[in-house]
């Protein structure tokens, strides 16, 4: 990491238009590197072969020639591997087709398997290799799930399932493969296909590597990790051929500042897949790259998180991809000058991130029992940072002294590691606490889980309210997908209870209990405890349940979805602290020391302000505007 914020922009080539404008923009406006797109969206295609190849060779040959005597830094961007969407696109050029799983073939996008891609594919990034690029960026479409139109995805194709017969000895047809690697319970054949579309992805990647053969290193693009988990993704083996990552983070077009939640979480979680030497850059995406589609203040508020999570550059999506270069879009780069300052103050070395833990193992979709669809062996550890974090509660990725369990993640729990788990602080909802019972630790859990019941199961009781016992305060699980229907031991300690619409009792609703291991769990009824309606109640039941179980970490108050990041970096304590709410907020936190506070207003100057003491609390003097963060630093 620099000590200032390095901008790298993604910029789509146009005939026609003069590069030279290009570079007279990242002169004015610092920005260290572009990385050239070219024949991407409107403009593409299809696969480039023959003369649409060599036509964009030569343009991004000449870009590179003129941006260079800008002395700006280059990357090149292709726009496809296997190919993002169809879109009506027809293309013959003698690739394998990729196959759904309901046997919906693409018009456009490339199986993994097939010989003739993926020679094709080493070659392109060969040759454009040559023209001295300081990184080619994997697209991230070098996947199996969202190939549009397709359902689910591809790797269902002859091709791949010949390559699934060789490792599994025996040739079950694509009907018998898709029911069995989704039926009931966990079939060995899944595992298999794993294995297969893992290797076929590596194996498509060396070629490129080998292609490249050291002239320019490999960036890395990608997406939702419970889809990677389900494609058998080898992260480890990924970042021994790539050398730089875009992890996704950011929303393409505006969104409440409550989403903010969701992009601290991503960029958190994707944290421990590459080693520290691994270069990071996160996208701040934009489509179709205008502020009709993302305002400013979302892009600069964007801008200012990946900083706060230690990335060591930032990958702007800005321009619109086929309207004009950038002398007609003065705002942008206003903009850019505008948010400098403060994504300087944000850069910190080598900073550790401290909070309620959040685990994840790539390998959780093997171990998850099937229920007819692919989708339903995806675990999402993302659902569990969410809840947290809009209740001013800070995260980290993995396994913590105090550690949040949520859903079907709990099946990837490997074995040996459940004691630790459960001798520590360990909050679980509804499905996990039932999914720990199956695995013999309902002992440790303080509750019986009777049962997982639906919404939409018919009840002549239904579920309806959770009642707060110490407060006598009344939540809603009207709307909760499911709840698992809870009974305490004698020795737990039952916090709420969830309640009829006639306020009789269905079950109990939060469970707070010390195991004979010395360890404390909370079970929640909830099974989608991030979909719970929030409140001033919620919070305080939230927080309660990470104190509880132990957590010595700073929680935040003051306002609706004040979303924290917290760390250590050389002996000085940060705390992050972004305004989620449209309305401006004075942040409380419940810590000990002496902080400074600096607020950062979206495109203004950084400036300090005073923070009050009140017993425990520390009391933020100024208004923290909407997407607005204040960092408090303190020894």
């Amino acid at each position: 990491m620099t000590s200032t914020s390095r901008y790298h922009l993604r910029y789509q080539l146009l005939p026609g238009r003069d590069p030279r404008e290009l570079g007279e923009f990242c002169v004015a406006h610092g920005i260290e590197e572009v990385v050239l797109i070219y024949g991407s969206e409107e403009l593409h295609t299809g696969h480039l072969v023959g003369a649409d190849e060599d036509f964009w060779f030569e343009h991004v040959a000449h870009a590179h020639k003129v941006l260079t005597e800008h002395g700006v830094s280059l990357s090149l961007n292709p726009w496809v591997t296997a190919g993002h969407a169809d879109r009506g696109r027809v293309q013959d050029v003698g690739f394998a087709p990729l196959v759904s799983p309901q046997g919906e073939v693409a018009t456009a996008a490339a199986s993994f398997a097939c010989p003739v891609w993926r020679d094709w594919l080493a070659s392109h990034y060969g040759r454009f290799a040559g023209l001295g690029f300081r990184v080619l960026w994997i697209e991230d479409d070098f996947r199996f799930h969202n190939h549009a139109p397709l359902t689910w995805g591809g790797g269902f194709e002859p091709g791949m399932l010949d390559r699934f017969a060789e490792l599994a000895g025996e040739r079950p047809s694509r009907e018998q493969l898709v029911e069995a690697i989704t039926g009931p319970g966990v079939h060995p054949w899944r595992e298999i296909l794993r294995r297969t579309w893992r290797t076929t992805q590596l194996e498509a990647l060396d070629a490129v590597r080998d292609a490249v053969a050291g002239r320019a290193q490999l960036g890395l693009m990608s997406s939702g990790l419970g889809s990677a988990s389900l494609e058998g993704r080898d992260w480890k083996a990924l970042f021994t051929r790539c050398d730089v990552h875009r992890p996704h983070f950011a929303p393409y077009s505006d969104q409440p500042g409550a989403f903010l939640s969701y992009s601290v979480a991503m960029l958190e979680l994707q944290r421990p897949l590459r080693p520290d030497t691994v270069e990071v850059a996160p996208e701040i995406e934009n489509w179709t790259h205008t502020e009709w589609s993302k305002s400013d203040t979302q892009t600069w508020s964007e801008m200012v998180t990946a900083q706060l999570s230690g990335a060591d550059a930032l990958l702007l999506d800005l321009f619109p991809f086929v309207t004009g270069g950038p002398a007609r879009y003065p705002r942008i780069g206003r903009m850019l000058d505008a948010s400098r300052a403060a994504l300087d103050a944000t850069v910190t070395e080598d900073l550790t991130t401290i909070g309620v833990g959040v685990p994840w193992w790539p390998d959780t979709a093997a171990s998850i029992p099937g229920d007819g669809t692919l989708r339903g062996l995806e675990a999402d550890p993302v659902r569990t940072a969410r809840f947290l974090l809009s209740y001013g509660i800070p995260i980290q990725a993995g396994r913590a002294p105090v550690t949040a369990l949520f859903g079907s993640t709990a099946w990837g729990v490997p074995d040996d590691e459940l004691p630790r788990l459960l001798s520590g602080g360990l909050l679980l909802d509804g499905v996990a606490a039932r999914i720990l019972e199956e695995r013999g630790c309902g002992e440790f859990l303080g509750v019986e889980v009777g049962g997982i019941v639906e919404r939409d199961t018919p009840q002549p009781e239904p579920y309806s309210m959770e009642h707060i016992l110490d407060s006598d305060a009344l939540l809603s699980v009207n709307v909760q997908p499911a709840l698992a229907r809870l009974t305490a031991v004698p020795e737990a300690q039952v916090w709420t209870r969830i309640l009829t619409p006639r306020r009789d009792h269905w079950g109990d609703g939060r469970v707070a209990y010390t195991n004979s291991l010395g360890g404390r769990v909370v079970t929640m009824a909830a099974c989608a405890p991030e979909t719970l309606g929030r409140c001033d109640d919620g919070q305080r039941l939230a927080q309660r349940m990470v104190r509880f179980l132990g957590a010595e970490l700073p929680l935040v108050t003051g306002g609706p979805h004040l979303v924290p990041h917290y760390g250590e970096a050389d002996g000085v304590r940060r705390l992050a602290i972004a305004n989620g709410s449209a309305d401006p907020a004075r942040p409380v936190v419940v810590t000990d020391g002496d902080p400074t506070a600096l607020l950062l207003e979206p495109l203004r100057e950084p400036v300090s302000v005073p923070v009050r003491r009140a017993g425990p609390h520390l009391h933020v003097e100024a208004d923290v505007p909407h997407r607005g963060y204040v960092i408090l630093r303190w020894p």
